[in-house]
C-alpha cells in the first residue's frame, strides 16, 4: 500500500501485478487528504486520528489493522508530498460529484475534530473544495451539515 501512495506522490500510476489490497488508489489519495487536513495546523492529535480511523473504516470498509496501516502510510505520503494536487487529481479522476462532496464532508469532520477551525485549516478547506470542483455554496452546505451532525455552533 505504501508503494501505491508513493506512486501517487511521484506520479506513477502503474499498479504492481502482485499488489493485493482492498483500498483503491483514489481511496488512498483521499486518506492522504484526510491526514493532510489533520496535520495542517501542526498538531495531528488523538481526536483527529480517531476521527480519520472511524471515517476510513466506514467509508472504505476496512478492519482496524488496515486502517492503522493506511493512516501511517498516508501520513508518510503527506510528509513526502510538496503539494496536495496529486492526491486531488487522483480523487477527481475516479470520484463522481457526490463522492467528492462526501469526501469534503469527511475532511470537515477531521477539521472540526478538535472543536475549532484554525486559519490554515480554513484556507486548505477552501482550496480543496475548489480543486475538488465543488461550488462555494455546496461546500458551505457540506460544512453546515457536518457542524449540525457534530452539534457544533457556527464559527
Amino acid at each position: 500500500m505504501i508503494d501505491r501512495i508513493r506512486k501517487l506522490v511521484l506520479g506513477s500510476n502503474k499498479p504492481e501485478p502482485d499488489e493485493q489490497t482492498s483500498v483503491s488508489d483514489a481511496d488512498a489519495a483521499a486518506a492522504a487528504l484526510l491526514v493532510e487536513v489533520a496535520c495542517i495546523d501542526g498538531d495531528f492529535d488523538d481526536n483527529e486520528r480517531q476521527t480519520i480511523a472511524a471515517l476510513m473504516a466506514k467509508q472504505f470498509d476496512l478492519d482496524v489493522a488496515d486502517v492503522v496501516k493506511l493512516i501511517v502510510e498516508a501520513n508518510e505520503a503527506v510528509d513526502r508530498s510538496t503539494d496536495h494536487f496529486g492526491f486531488v487529481r487522483k480523487v477527481n479522476s475516479v470520484y463522481d460529484h457526490e463522492a467528492r462532496v462526501s469526501l469534503l464532508e469527511m475532511l470537515w469532520e477531521v477539521t472540526l475534530a478538535d472543536g475549532e477551525i484554525h486559519d490554515f485549516e480554513a484556507n486548505l478547506m477552501r482550496r480543496l473544495s475548489g480543486l475538488l470542483h465543488i461550488p462555494d455554496r455546496e461546500a458551505g452546505e457540506a460544512k453546515k451539515r457536518v457542524m449540525a451532525r457534530l452539534d457544533i455552533q457556527a464559527q
